[in-house]
């Protein structure tokens, strides 16, 4: 039984183009890209050697040494991304049950880039010369638990893993964790740091990768005829849930209200998604009947997005098959035209910006959307940022596998 409207009043975000809400909000409002040449390693020889990283992270302005010591980097971003979130929410966690403090947080593929290194030494040096915490950091789970950690909260804590629908999965499971009543808080969110040589080459041999390489910021182009595959991301992004019940008897500032959940999977392939949308638009339909609206209360929808030649057609086949003629009064953006695809942290960086745009009225443009494909024939929001009422927005992840899940969130 739902016990009561579920309120978003805290959010943090570690990101290619700003760390903190602030920083990040107005980079994306102007349109920036967080693309460049890889820097973590050489990538001289890979199909794609361009990427969206975060360059000017330090971990050690939010967390201590000695945890940043024990986290691999996707965990890193988690933490960093929830105690600002925490600190937004004005959440003083010491006065309240810790039990009643849910932790949800998934990674769609956890520490990569502990598990090569771990890997090269040992190919390099033998047995017995390992790290004896790269299990721990490696595992998926970990930025879940490291944010309990260092927020001293123990209630539910634990990770949704669903490839690039991870972020808003767990978000999803999160709200649920409250409606049932089992907690009053969750923290909750989605984190990811795969730019690692074993990732990009892979993703690069899927095809699936722009090979743009001179022209890193114009690479990541969602919906137009140019594209030539996604660029890869890292970041996190963490939102403070609650019960509007709670927040209101502490006196919180309301962000947003999550209103909706709806998903579903294609049940077809483990990489290609069902070329005609059913059942990403059965996602769509539900999250807007689970938030009791009709579908033309719906104002934008922040895309999936990715900029490869197939998702883009299908989520604009899905998302006219969903809403049908209403289709066409929708604003639509893509996030990954700036932030590259951030992964498992996609779906909750992206409802981040989602609410964003509700409270302020603005959609965030579609940069690079220079030639748009015939196909995918909504209003894209093209390279500017376009000032709309807005009261209801969805927020799409799907994932390989045919993992759909669409978030509805709606203006205070």
């Amino acid at each position: 039984m739902i016990r009561d409207q579920i309120v978003i009043t805290g959010m943090g975000v570690v990101s290619s183009i700003g760390i903190g809400i602030d920083d990040f909000w107005q980079a994306s409002v102007k349109g920036s890209s967080g693309a460049g040449r890889i820097a973590a390693f050489d990538p001289s020889g890979f199909h794609s050697e361009i990427a969206c990283e975060i360059k000017d992270f330090d971990p050690d302005k939010r967390i201590s040494k000695k945890q940043s010591r024990r986290m691999a980097r996707f965990s890193q971003f988690a933490v960093y991304a929830a105690i600002e979130a925490v600190e937004q929410a004005g959440l003083d966690i010491a006065s309240l049950d810790p039990a009643r403090i849910g932790c949800v947080v998934g990674s769609g593929a956890g520490g990569f880039d502990v598990l090569e290194e771990q890997y090269n030494s040992f190919i390099k040096n033998g047995p017995r010369n390992g790290n004896a915490l790269a299990v721990p950091k490696t595992i998926v789970n970990m930025a879940a638990c490291t944010v309990a950690i260092n927020l001293g909260i123990t209630g539910p804590n634990f990770a949704v893993v669903s490839a690039c629908a991870t972020g808003g999965h767990n978000l999803a499971m999160a709200r649920m964790l409250i409606q049932s009543g089992y907690a009053d808080v969750v923290i909750t969110g989605g984190a990811e740091a795969t730019i690692t040589p074993m990732v990009v080459d892979a993703y690069g041999c899927m095809g699936v990768l722009s090979t743009r390489n001179d022209e890193p910021q114009r690479a990541s182009r969602p919906f137009d005829r140019d594209r030539d595959g996604f660029v890869m991301g890292e970041g996190a992004g963490i939102m403070v849930l609650e019960s509007l019940e709670h927040a209101t008897r502490r006196g919180a500032a309301i962000l947003g209200t999550f209103l909706g959940v709806g998903m579903s999977c294609d049940a077809q392939s483990i990489a290609i998604p069902d070329p005609e949308g059913r059942l990403a638009a059965e996602a769509m339909i539900r999250s807007v009947a689970d938030a009791g609206l009709k579908l033309d209360d719906i104002d934008y929808i922040n895309a999936h997005g990715t900029s490869t030649a197939v998702n883009d057609v299908v989520e604009t086949k899905a998302i006219r098959l969903a809403f049908g003629a209403h289709a066409d009064k929708l604003s639509v953006s893509s996030t990954k035209s700036m932030l590259g695809h951030t992964l498992g942290a996609a779906g909750a960086i992206e409802a981040i910006v989602t609410v964003l745009s509700l409270r302020d009225g603005i959609v965030t443009p579609t940069i690079n959307l220079e030639n748009p494909d015939p196909d995918c024939d909504l209003d894209c929001t093209p390279n500017s940022a376009k000032p709309r009422q807005l009261r209801n927005a969805v927020s799409n992840s799907f994932g390989f596998g045919g993992q759909n899940c669409s978030l509805l969130f709606g203006k205070v």
